[in-house]
């Protein structure tokens, strides 16, 4: 068992959270990029006013529930879906097939190897 969050670390975290849901601005999102606690870059991918810049660079994310978040946010656009797809499908996990299925609802077919089949 870790050890126990002290009263204002709990404090600084739910103030983080709140900023975050709360943010506006591209420049508003910049501090929850490098965030330490997961949940807190979640909400802040989450955030409706989050700009598709901000998505893309969320895209990066390496915890596989911010992706999500980005896969399904309504403002992200097609090149960062189409980026977070993997074309290995050893690699393929969570990210790839909400991905897939979000790009799906848009109308991009894919192909037998799970790729989108490109536009003629």
């Amino acid at each position: 068992m870790g050890r126990r969050k002290t009263p204002e670390e709990r404090a600084d975290e739910e103030r983080r959270y709140a900023l975050a849901s709360a943010a506006h601005t591209d420049e508003d999102f910049e501090p929850f990029f490098t965030d330490t606690n997961q949940a807190i870059r979640n909400a802040a991918a989450m955030n409706p006013d989050a700009s598709a810049a901000v998505l893309d660079r969320f895209a990066s994310d390496r915890f596989w529930s911010v992706r999500i978040a980005v896969a399904e946010h309504p403002r992200t656009d097609r090149a960062t879906l189409l980026r977070m797809l993997e074309a290995d499908p050893r690699r393929r996990g969570v990210v790839h097939h909400e991905t897939r299925k979000r790009l799906e609802r848009e109308g991009v077919r894919f192909g037998d190897d799970g790729m989108p089949i490109p536009e003629a």
